[in-house]
């Protein structure tokens, strides 16, 4: 069995790494390799380092509202690059209205504040194939 890999990171002015690093360590606990790629990130630098590193899915860390602004540009530069890599936003900030606007923009999954470690590694899992 292939072993799923997971780049993580936030974009913008988001400074908030605890529930990155949190989620990086339940996911490496689950038996998926994690590349960690930290705060500041661009939508550019996100997809290259996905690519880059070959990996399953990008999961995007959100502390802030920035993910609306950022979203739009990150899918498109997938598109633009043919990765053909899931996008999946998770955070304590994602209100309902704002998760039904990003599938919308084709995020592939949505994890808000109420979600388990059960089910963001069985929708990770079932994402990477």
């Amino acid at each position: 069995m292939k072993r799923i890999k997971i780049l993580i990171g936030t974009m913008g002015m988001d400074q908030h790494e605890v529930g990155a690093l949190s989620v990086s360590r339940m996911l490496m606990d689950a038996g998926m390799e994690v590349v960690y790629v930290g705060r500041f990130n661009t939508p550019k630098k996100m997809v290259v380092a996905g690519i880059e590193e070959g990996v399953d899915v990008i999961g995007i860390s959100c502390h802030s509202w920035e993910y609306l602004h950022f979203m739009p540009e990150l899918l498109d530069l997938v598109k633009q690059y043919n990765a053909n890599i899931p996008i999946v936003v998770g955070g304590s900030v994602i209100t309902p209205k704002d998760e039904t606007q990003l599938i919308e923009m084709g995020v592939a999954a949505v994890f808000g504040s109420g979600s388990t470690k059960a089910e963001m590694v069985e929708a990770l899992r079932a994402l990477a194939g």
